[in-house]
């Protein structure tokens, strides 16, 4: 289960899915889902939502599902291995394997390999033409045989699968248009959907006994040293590996909107709260001294989707450059900390 080609519970196409808007083709040839869909964007700004994991959590998969990276190499060869969380609770394994890449026209990848991925192996072709300022994006999806097509539809719901995927990268293709998101490369973005209502997610956010129970990379230990949920207030918290080597670091709250919208400010810090460089000695003192971020919950039937964006604050252009080469560690380091939170909220 892979891509598009996933589970799907229903099919209800947007008041936008008109007849030139989207296509989808099972006839031509019985081992390929073909799909075509039309997006006002041009071909750059979709390639771009489809092949760079800041983009990828806010629309990979049919309705219902959300996806963790765990690690992506974006080169002919390279392999992106993640994570797509159903709306039935049950986590999917996937690999992909990328085989062609020619930015902004052709991307070709495969899926499968390995006893833990889900067993469904094809080929993906996805083209993006312009129209004179919109795309024109096809998508096809190429099986061993007709017989695994069928099996793939059959069991997995492949065709519908298509079909809401690309609705979602359509929406969020809007967005990023309207809120011109993709003129920014400095946006980390990470996303991550939680069996717990939104309240529940709020309240672990905002109260110290909590925070200090899953906040922080996997193998520390937290002490909240002050916590003052408002707009001006301050998270001051103490973080250690080993007992009397303390890390320091704190958010400054600018917005709070509860339990949808929080808008921070974090850095590294000291015992008395200022604001001091990463204790990192590989980042030549080069990383961002603060970064502001946007979290935003979002709940549906019970299960509530997290979505954290981070941009560097007033920086220079080599602290930027040094944050944009910080995104896969960050996304390691936030995937174990929610696998805290995770596991934290199963508990409670």
């Amino acid at each position: 289960m892979s891509m598009s080609f996933t589970h799907s519970i229903h099919c209800k196409p947007r008041s936008s899915d008109v007849a030139e808007k989207f296509s989808l083709d099972l006839t031509q040839d019985p081992k390929v889902i073909a799909g075509t869909r039309i997006f006002d964007a041009p071909p750059a700004l979709v390639f771009a939502a489809w092949t760079e994991p800041r983009h990828f959590a806010q629309w990979w998969g049919p309705n219902g599902f959300s996806t963790t990276t765990h690690s992506f190499d974006f080169r002919p060869g390279g392999v992106w291995r993640f994570v797509m969380h159903g709306p039935d609770g049950r986590d999917y394994e996937n690999c992909i394997t990328f085989d062609e890449i020619s930015p902004p026209d052709r991307l070709a990848y495969h899926h499968g390999g390995g006893d833990d991925i889900e067993p469904v192996q094809f080929k993906t072709v996805v083209t993006f033409e312009d129209l004179g300022g919109k795309t024109k994006l096809t998508m096809r999806g190429i099986f061993p045989s007709a017989e695994e097509r069928d099996r793939v539809i059959r069991e997995y719901g492949a065709d519908k699968g298509q079909v809401q995927t690309l609705a979602r990268l359509a929406d969020y293709v809007d967005e990023l248009a309207k809120t011109k998101a993709e003129a920014s490369p400095d946006d980390f973005v990470i996303a991550r959907t939680f069996d717990a209502s939104r309240d529940l997610v709020w309240k672990v956010w905002t109260e110290p006994e909590h925070l200090a129970q899953w906040w922080g990379p996997k193998g520390s230990t937290i002490r909240v040293v002050k916590l003052d949920v408002r707009p001006g207030g301050i998270f001051h918290y103490a973080m250690a590996y080993q007992p009397g080597h303390d890390m320091w670091g704190r958010f400054v709250y600018r917005e709070i909107v509860p339990p949808e919208r929080m808008v921070y400010v974090s850095s590294f810090s000291d015992a008395e709260g200022g604001i001091t460089r990463a204790p990192f000695p590989q980042l030549r003192g080069t990383f961002p001294l603060e970064i502001l971020n946007t979290l935003t919950l979002h709940e549906d039937r019970g299960k509530t989707t997290m979505t954290v964006r981070g941009r560097p604050l007033n920086a220079t252009e080599e602290e930027r450059e040094t944050y944009r080469g910080m995104f896969g560690s960050m996304q390691q380091g936030f995937t174990g900390t929610f696998d805290q939170l995770a596991a934290y909220l199963a508990k409670l």
